[in-house]
């Protein structure tokens, strides 16, 4: 894991990536006592945004603490993954092959070595399969699984929303796999509700209950992605770990003879599979770490793969392809396309026009958050596609006087329009409009 996170963290020098900016951004704002979905506009889930928080408290803008705690939560999953199968004897024999894998799975990519909410969520999906795993082999009503199983899943999506397809999949594999009877789905399904209930309370409370439900679930999925890199890119990073993974299916599905419960297992691996490449229709952000979901169901076949074919020439041509193609694939691909400039929209390079931002109160209605490294971010407005719809929409005046208000109350010194649209806001305000001096695509504040 040191190593790894180590070619990619200090060998390769790796800049800033927007979302990480915005992560960080946004425990700023929330340490400041701003509130999620209410004060700051974004679609980060809530249990990540408080994570956030929390280590904006503690840490403050530390990109490496990030990484480390990354590390960690890595290290969690690989140790958990790993007993899992040992204890519900997925494999013939016990193995650490699995921590392997999901060792250098998580190496396919740069920006998988980062806390995301993708992977914070994807924790509890693994201990929400695991409690599905241990119905593989009770003879009993198991409901303290069951509940354990949805609410992991529920944990998850307060996290990060595109892991919502746990819950159809839950449904799913509960009845037609692990034969749920009616009481243990009713129960699972009401241990998943039970975080977003909590959550929806929450925000009612703070009287932010309809923007939590626009901004975090319906504009963060119907509005515009922000798309970082192309399906063809995503599919390159993959294409090796899927490679594998079909393997494993293939020789476990055809050749390897499998215990009941070892079927069952096989087939709650294989349907999640399905479910999580799906959740990459559901992401407000085309990246590599969108997919670090399918890891789980990828270890459990390419772990197959390489305990049944142990022998023979052939499989340890496999085995180091497997071992050295896939990290030096991920690092060859950041590479190039940093080297191409075609990762511009993705990372933060500091330029020499971010230098007029330092020291000022800031806010950026463009993509370049360059100009927030060395300033503070105020005003509600952090992601760029949710606030462009917000202060675009003249017909709604309460908008309008809201976003009249937040320029009055935090006066950001500097405001970078890249598009216009602080243009076409100052022109509908006339009284916001006489406190900026305009300089190309900077707005400064008049004393």
């Amino acid at each position: 894991m040191v190593l790894i996170s180590g070619a990619y963290i200090w060998l390769l020098d790796l800049p800033i990536l927007q979302p990480e900016m915005i992560w960080m951004l946004l425990g700023e704002r929330m340490a400041e006592g701003k509130h999620m979905y209410k004060d700051i506009l974004d679609d980060t889930g809530p249990l990540a945004a408080g994570t956030y928080w929390l280590f904006h408290l503690f840490f403050g803008r530390s990109i490496m603490v990030y990484k480390i705690l990354a590390c960690l939560i890595i290290f969690v999953q690989l140790f958990y993954l790993n007993s899992l199968f040992i204890r519900y004897k997925s494999f013939d024999e016990n193995t650490y092959i699995p921590a392997f894998v999901v060792l250098i799975l998580y190496s396919s990519s740069f920006d998988l070595l980062t806390l995301s909410p993708a992977l914070m969520g994807s924790t509890f999906i693994v201990f929400a399969i695991g409690q599905l795993f241990s119905q593989t082999v009770l003879q009993k009503e198991g409901s303290d699984s069951v509940l354990l199983a949805g609410m992991f899943g529920g944990i998850a999506i307060c996290f990060h929303f595109p892991l919502v397809v746990f819950l159809p999949y839950l449904i799913l594999a509960g009845v037609v796999i692990s034969s749920f009877s009616f009481r243990q789905l009713l129960l699972s399904i009401v241990g998943y509700f039970i975080p977003l209930s909590i959550c929806l309370l929450y925000y009612f409370w703070i009287d932010a209950l309809p923007e939590f439900i626009v901004e975090y679930i319906l504009t963060g999925r119907l509005g515009e992605v922000y798309v970082h890199m192309t399906y063809r890119d995503l599919l390159l990073l993959y294409l090796t770990p899927f490679f594998f993974g079909v393997i494993g299916v293939f020789i476990s599905s055809l050749f390897k003879s499998l215990t009941i419960n070892q079927q069952k297992q096989l087939q709650l691996m294989l349907i999640f599979l399905v479910f999580a490449v799906a959740s990459i229709f559901l992401v407000n952000r085309r990246t590599p770490y969108q997919l670090l979901v399918v890891i789980p169901s990828l270890t459990y076949f390419i772990s197959m793969f390489f305990i049944t074919s142990k022998s023979g020439f052939i499989p340890k041509i496999f085995s180091w392809i497997f071992v050295l193609g896939i990290p030096l694939f991920g690092i060859s691909w950041w590479s190039v396309k940093n080297n191409q400039n075609e990762l511009a929209d993705y990372v933060i390079v500091e330029k020499q026009e971010h230098e007029i931002s330092k020291g000022k109160t800031t806010l950026v209605l463009g993509n370049d958050l360059g100009f927030y490294t060395h300033a503070s971010q105020v005003t509600p407005y952090l992601n760029y596609y949710i606030s462009r719809e917000v202060l675009a929409d003249f017909e709604d005046f309460q908008d309008m006087a809201s976003a009249y208000r937040n320029f009055l109350e935090e006066k950001p010194e500097l405001v970078v329009d890249e598009d216009g649209v602080f243009r076409n806001l100052l022109e509908r305000i006339p009284l916001l409009k006489e406190r900026y001096r305009k300089s190309g695509k900077f707005y400064f504040l008049e004393d």
